[in-house]
């Protein structure tokens, strides 16, 4: 069995849920996705959903048994492990026999593919070639990876009779440890942040360090937004003997879910510093994790492990595909809010799949509705949305908070409340009522705004799995959050897996919309537009600090704008949109000329 990914694509994580059982729809197609673990109560209801689909004997954890939460994430994975290698040996078995199965897995490979080679050689004989076909599967095909993702700041503290419970009991840090604990081979995948307490954990567990063969059977994978991060970052593990597999570079605001926008730095500039500067990387992180290993007395490695560059964020042609891993040479593209109109590969209900099929450029947006004070990618129109709107409309305001995964604000109780919760709206509610005589109206309802516009995620992330499967809902009516990124605007009906892979590689188009932008375009849009409202955000005078820091920021943009203007007139690509390209470009350079910084 070869070790090189069959795709050169993969399923991000979306939301809480949206890709909760993607490897179950995928992976035996060799597709790689990535499950969000830090939301125990829907991985135990989908583990006992799938355990009885499929005849499974896992039995129920009660959040009354001991480590109940990791003991939840490590059964689901072990299951989803299971129920992938049953389906992707009976997928390699109809391959074999069925002529038909075999044609159109030979359709979704990508058109470089070896492996599409000798299939379609096989296809093109007459006769028995059964043991033939079984020899070239058996050597090229394997399942796509059962990763997982910890969003490193859902780490709060746990608390029992009032008594708080050890580090290791954090959400994040038991979320690892239900990873951890697994039978997987697969890859972490930490997103938002260093969390230097997360990443000391690691240690403890002996999956996270090379083999006596110089193997990791559970990897680490950094979703960042520039070099320097993943440096520093990378450097932190290595000095704990913990190897960095893969940095997962994101387009800081042309994403889904949460955007961290850099500090004006476009995605083409980050990805060329990457390209440049990957064997300093890897030297860099490789000498200290050589002397950790040695320290700790573990077995030495000869040379370092593979370290891949990914990116995602955006991408949405054949041709920005193709682009991305020519000239940035990068391991893996990901593909992300497409994948929310696939029905066979992510968990969505009826209306809001219709909802993201029907939305268009001006319907996506990014908000203020993460209680984590971080922008968040979303659509008009959701029906969380509405419900939030009927209640405002009662005066009723915030969540009943039951899942508590972001209640990290230790302003009002010490283990911690949720800026979306009831209770927390309802102080600052009462804080604002007390303030009313010396405000203006505006003021009033800006800041009365700013209290009330925060969902609750924990439900709202996770309610499509469970409407689409016909599970039953219980608690405060909260309706569905979605989080596609903006991208999602050109991509206008409901797709079959097949049909979106095959866009992916070129060999078949899903967009309707023509007038769409490029992606490095779009992002560098959605940048300029960042730092008008953040500039307007500021009032009339900024501090000497904001201005270093807007000033810094348009900077960059307008070093963006060189690369690019460069990047593509030495390139083969793009040449049916270049004009306009150049021309959108030259826009951009204009109205940041036309950006006052006082």
């Amino acid at each position: 069995m070869i070790n090189k990914p069959l795709h050169n694509f993969h399923i991000p994580v979306m939301g809480l849920a949206y890709t909760i059982d993607s490897p179950i729809r995928v992976a035996q197609y060799g597709i790689s996705s990535v499950i969000s673990i830090i939301d125990d109560e829907i991985i135990e209801k989908m583990k006992n959903f799938y355990s009885r689909k499929f005849n499974l004997k896992y039995a129920e954890i009660p959040v009354k048994a001991d480590d109940y939460r990791a003991r939840r994430i490590t059964d689901y994975l072990n299951m989803v492990d299971e129920i992938v290698t049953e389906k992707f040996g009976a997928f390699k078995e109809d391959l074999v026999r069925n002529r038909a199965t075999l044609k159109r897995f030979t359709e979704m490979l990508p058109n470089t593919s070896e492996f599409r080679k000798s299939l379609q050689s096989f296809l093109g004989q007459s006769g028995d070639f059964t043991a033939a076909v079984r020899r070239c599967i058996e050597t090229h095909l394997r399942p796509g990876s059962i990763d997982v993702n910890i969003m490193t700041k859902v780490d709060k503290d746990n608390y029992r009779d009032h008594e708080q419970l050890p580090v290791i009991y954090n959400d994040a840090h038991a979320s690892l440890r239900g990873f951890a604990n697994s039978r997987l081979s697969a890859s972490v995948v930490l997103s938002a942040g260093m969390n230097p307490r997360l990443y000391s954990y690691m240690e403890t567990f002996d999956d996270f360090f090379p083999d006596a063969n110089g193997q990791i059977k559970k990897k680490i994978i950094l979703k960042v937004s520039d070099f320097r991060s993943a440096m520093i970052q990378g450097n932190f593990l290595a000095k704990k003997g913990l190897w960095v597999s893969e940095y997962r570079i994101e387009s800081g605001l042309n994403c889904g879910g949460h955007a961290f926008a850099t500090e004006g730095l476009l995605l083409g500039p980050i990805l060329e510093e990457f390209m440049q500067k990957k064997q300093e990387l890897i030297r860099s992180a490789y000498s200290l994790m050589s002397a950790a290993l040695e320290q700790k007395g573990k077995p030495g490695l000869s040379g370092p492990p593979e370290m891949k560059i990914t990116v995602q964020g955006g991408v949405g042609t054949s041709e920005e595909h193709a682009f991305l891993l020519e000239n940035f040479h990068v391991d893996s593209v990901g593909w992300g809010s497409p994948f929310l109109l696939v029905p066979e590969a992510t968990s969505v209900d009826r209306e809001t799949r219709e909802l993201l099929r029907q939305s268009g450029e001006h319907d996506f947006y990014v908000s203020n509705l993460s209680p984590l004070g971080v922008l968040f990618n979303t659509v008009k129109g959701t029906s969380n949305e509405l419900i939030r709107a009927r209640r405002a409309t009662a005066n009723r305001y915030g969540s009943s908070c039951p899942k508590k995964l972001l209640a990290l604000s230790k302003e009002f109780s010490p283990e911690g409340t949720c800026t979306a919760s009831k209770k927390y709206q309802d102080i600052r509610l009462a804080e604002l009522d007390s303030e009313k005589p010396h405000l203006s109206i505006e003021q009033f309802e800006r800041k009365k705004k700013t209290i009330t516009e925060k969902a609750c995620l924990c439900v709202g992330l996770v309610n499509a799995a469970y409407m689409e499967q016909d599970m039953e809902v219980k608690g405060e009516e909260q309706g569905v959050v979605v989080c596609p990124g903006p991208n999602l605007a050109y991509f206008d009906k409901e797709v079959s897996l097949s049909e979106m892979v095959r866009h992916i590689y070129g060999n078949g188009d899903v967009l309707s919309v023509r007038n769409r932008p490029n992606m490095f375009i779009n992002e560098l849009k959605m940048y300029v537009q960042h730092l008008r409202e953040g500039i307007a955000a500021c009032g009339e005078s900024l501090t000497s600090v904001q201005q270093k820091k807007w000033k810094t920021f348009r900077d960059n943009l307008y070093e963006g704008i060189a690369y690019y203007e460069e990047m593509f007139a030495n390139t083969g690509f793009f040449w049916t949109e270049i004009n306009v390209i150049n021309r959108q470009l030259r826009d951009y350079k204009n109205m940041l000329s036309e950006i006052d910084i006082p």
